[in-house]
């Protein structure tokens, strides 16, 4: 039952930062454009990157897409550590590398709600 809970509370914290994130990115809030420029991404393809974010969000709320929506959060994070890489910023990958893991331990505790 105590894994259940942890694994909710990582769940809502994983899908919080998923929208708070993408929606930044769909709105094209400067800091975003910022960051994604530095890697000749212009605001379209920021808010396409943002909308796929979101979406992986939400379907990770319930258990018959929380694999997909889970996979499509880990490879936006992916993506962007990638880019962080290209450009060497380490610093970069260190932030970002604690919610790429995130994801892939919410699927080995897989969804709460999913009947086993």
């Amino acid at each position: 039952m105590a894994i259940k809970i942890i694994n909710t509370v990582l769940i809502l914290f994983a899908v919080f930062m998923g929208i708070k994130q993408g929606w930044a990115m769909l709105a094209g809030k400067a800091a975003m454009l910022e960051m994604f420029g530095k890697w000749q991404l212009g605001k379209t393809s920021v808010a396409v990157l943002g909308a796929i974010t979101l979406i992986g969000s939400v379907l990770v709320l319930f258990p018959k897409t929380f694999l997909w929506g889970n996979f499509i959060m880990a490879a936006t994070i992916l993506f962007i550590i990638v880019l962080h890489l290209s450009t060497k910023d380490l610093k970069g990958v260190a932030i970002e590398l604690p919610f790429f893991l995130l994801s892939w331990v919410i699927i080995y505790l897989q969804h709460p709600l999913y009947a086993r």
